[in-house]
C-alpha cells in the first residue's frame, strides 16, 4: 500500500509539473536605449529594472528572455521612441530631451530653466503631472507607447568651456552645445547655441567644433570633459526631467495584468535605484572634475537672475505652441511652476507669469 501511495503521489506531482510547464510562457523582450551602459540610466536598466521584473514574475506563469540593445546597437540616441513605436523593442528608456517636438509636455523643465537643483523633486513633480493631467500620459499614446511610471532626472546642469566665464558677457560669439531644448538657455546671451549630445561632446570640443557645452556633472566626469573644457561654471540651470521607462502600447495592452504589474514595479524600482546612486555620484563627480584639472567657478545669484531674465519667454512660447497642437501646455506649465513654489524652490524668474 505504501508503494502504491508513493507511486500515486509521484504521478500527481509529475502531472502538476507538466500542467505548469504547459501553461508557462517565456516572453522574448528587447529593451533599448541609444546611450552606452556607462550612463546611469542605462546601467539601471540592466541592474535594476530587468532584475526587478524577473523577481516579480517568479512563481507566475511568465518569465522573460531579455535582449539588451544599448549604445546604438538598435537605435541611436533620440531614436528610441521610433524603435518602440515600430515594435523593434518592447521596452525602452526614452530620453525625452531629444523629443521636444514629439513629446513637448515631457520637456517642460527644459523650457523653465533655473529651477530646482534636486533631481528627486523634479522626478516626483513630473510623475505626479502624468497622474494628474490626462494629456501627459495620453501624449505618449500618439506613438503607441505606454508610460510605465519610471523616469530619470538629470542632476543640476552647469556650463563647461575652454575659456573662463564670469558673466553672460563672456559668452559673446562663442559656440556652445546643449541637448535638445536646452539650446534655448543661450538665447539673449550672445552665445551661438548648437544642438549636441553627450556621445560627441569630447571630440567636438577637442576639434574646435564647440567652445563649450551645457552638461550635468555625473555625465561630464566619466566623459572626462574637463580635459577639453577645463572651465567649469556652476550656473544652477537646475535638474531636468530627461526621460521615462515606457513600453510599446499595443504589446503592453495585450499582456496579462501580472506582466503589466511587473513592468510597472520594475519602472518604480529603476527610478528609486537611479536616484539613490545619482545622489552618491554627484559630489564624487564634482570632485573628479576638479581633481582632473577643472577650474570651478559659481555664478553669483545676481548674475544667475540676470541670465534668466535675459532670455526670451521661452516657457510661454512653448506652452502656446503645445496649446495650439491640442495639448495642455499652459496647464502643465502652471502646474509645474506651482509645484516648485509649493516645494519652496527659489525661482529667479517665474515662468508662469505671462
Amino acid at each position: 500500500m505504501r508503494h502504491v501511495l508513493k507511486s500515486t503521489l509521484l504521478a500527481s506531482t509529475l502531472l502538476a509539473g507538466a500542467t505548469i510547464s504547459a501553461k508557462a510562457e517565456t516572453l522574448n523582450l528587447t529593451v533599448v536605449n541609444g546611450h552606452p551602459p556607462i550612463f546611469l540610466w542605462v546601467k539601471h536598466l540592466s541592474e535594476t529594472f530587468i532584475p526587478t521584473v524577473n523577481a516579480a514574475l517568479e512563481g507566475t506563469d511568465y518569465s522573460v528572455d531579455w535582449t539588451e540593445a544599448y549604445g546604438g546597437t538598435l537605435a541611436s540616441v533620440g531614436g528610441e521612441l521610433e524603435a518602440i513605436e515600430d515594435g523593434l523593442a518592447e521596452i525602452g528608456g526614452v530620453p525625452t530631451v531629444f523629443e521636444p517636438t514629439n513629446l513637448p509636455l515631457q520637456n517642460v523643465t527644459y523650457f523653465t530653466p533655473f529651477g530646482s537643483p534636486d533631481p528627486n523633486l523634479i522626478l516626483e513633480v513630473i510623475d505626479n503631472l502624468h497622474a494628474e493631467i490626462p494629456g501627459m500620459a495620453e501624449s505618449w499614446h500618439a506613438y503607441d507607447v505606454e508610460y510605465l511610471g519610471g523616469g530619470f532626472a538629470l542632476d543640476n546642469y552647469l556650463l563647461m568651456t575652454n575659456f573662463p566665464v564670469n558673466s553672460i558677457d563672456d559668452l559673446e560669439g562663442r559656440r556652445i552645445a546643449a541637448p535638445g531644448p536646452a539650446v534655448n538657455w543661450l538665447e539673449g546671451t550672445g552665445a551661438v547655441g548648437v544642438a549636441g549630445n553627450l556621445t560627441t561632446y569630447y571630440n567636438d570640443i577637442q576639434t574646435g567644433v564647440f567652445d563649450g557645452v551645457i552638461v550635468f556633472p555625473t555625465a561630464a566626469a566619466p566623459a572626462r570633459l574637463q580635459e577639453v573644457a577645463p572651465h567649469i561654471t556652476i550656473t544652477n540651470f537646475g535638474a531636468q526631467y530627461a526621460g521615462s521607462i515606457v513600453a510599446n502600447k499595443s504589446w503592453f495592452d495585450a499582456q496579462s495584468e501580472t506582466v503589466q504589474d511587473a513592468m510597472r514595479e520594475g519602472a518604480r524600482a529603476f527610478s528609486a535605484a537611479y536616484l539613490e546612486e545619482q545622489a552618491q555620484r554627484i559630489e564624487a563627480s564634482m570632485n573628479a572634475l576638479a581633481e582632473g584639472g577643472g577650474q570651478v567657478n559659481e555664478l553669483s545669484d545676481e548674475e544667475r537672475a540676470r541670465w534668466a531674465n535675459a532670455l526670451p519667454n521661452v516657457a510661454n512660447a512653448w506652452a502656446e505652441d503645445a496649446d495650439g497642437r491640442g495639448l495642455p501646455g499652459s496647464e502643465v506649465l502652471d502646474a509645474y511652476i506651482a509645484a516648485l513654489k509649493a516645494a519652496g524652490v527659489d525661482l529667479p524668474r517665474d515662468w508662469s507669469d505671462r
